[in-house]
């Protein structure tokens, strides 16, 4: 906790949960699961390639995070664990839209698609997105 009263996120690991000398993933015992779903494995996957692509810095990724994470505490979020993933999608698709690398309406527009994708998918089988043009 800060000296101002407010408590301070970890700052971001390069490793993602679980793997050797990283952190267990929030709300997990050292040796339970580090992710509850393929998109959140995938998320933080993005985060270290976009550090080592060169894309974002550790103190870019850790600073975003941070942020979100401290926004989310002040809009009342749990601050359980349970939302972690979100506020990591949150950066990433923040800092993809500071960089360059995404605009907002594509970064919209991809998630529309996801969204269709999954409402429209049967039970028990795996959502996947149309192919685009420029895929």
């Amino acid at each position: 906790m800060s000296s101002s009263g407010v408590r301070m996120p970890p700052p971001a690991s390069p490793k993602p949960p679980g793997s050797p000398g990283a952190p267990a993933a929030p709300g997990r015992a050292d040796d339970g699961p580090a992710f509850d779903e393929p998109w959140q494995a995938e998320a933080w996957a993005l985060a270290i390639s976009l550090q080592d692509a060169g894309h974002v810095t550790a103190a870019e990724w850790s600073a975003a995070l941070g942020a979100e994470i401290l926004a989310a505490q002040a809009r009342g979020d749990p601050d359980d664990g349970s939302t972690y993933y979100r506020h990591v999608l949150a950066a990433l698709e923040r800092l993809a839209g500071e960089k360059g690398l995404a605009s907002r309406a594509a970064l919209l527009n991809r998630r529309r698609a996801w969204e269709e994708a999954y409402r429209s998918t049967p039970h028990g089988r795996p959502v996947a997105l149309p192919r685009r043009r420029d895929d």
